[in-house]
């Protein structure tokens, strides 16, 4: 039983799997079955544990949200009227900034 590292092409990313030797008496040769492990964090080199089907919601999968989605998170819970006041905040800032711009 071994650890082996196989670097995917087309991602870049480094998986490591667990191969485990057995022998075929049908072909009488020596064969390896590999088991995912998870992959290889590149700057650290620590295994990282997955399921290797790269599912959004699967526990292994670390989120990182983007200012977007942050912003899209805190607009969901509110009211119509409160988004329309966001509304107009933002359009008096962006207002606001072109001036801002154009006196430069």
């Amino acid at each position: 039983m071994s650890i082996v590292y196989q670097t995917d092409k087309r991602s870049g990313i480094t998986y490591a799997y667990e191969s485990k030797a057995y022998w075929d008496s049908e072909k009488k040769q020596s064969r390896s079955k590999r088991t995912l492990i998870g992959r290889v964090d590149p700057e650290t080199g620590e295994i990282r544990k997955t399921d290797g089907r790269c599912r959004k919601n699967s526990p292994y999968q670390t989120v990182q949200l983007t200012e977007q989605d942050e912003i899209l998170n805190r607009l969901k819970g509110m009211k119509i009227s409160e988004l329309k006041q966001e509304i107009l905040r933002l359009e008096i800032e962006n207002r606001e900034l072109r001036n801002k711009l154009e006196s430069q």
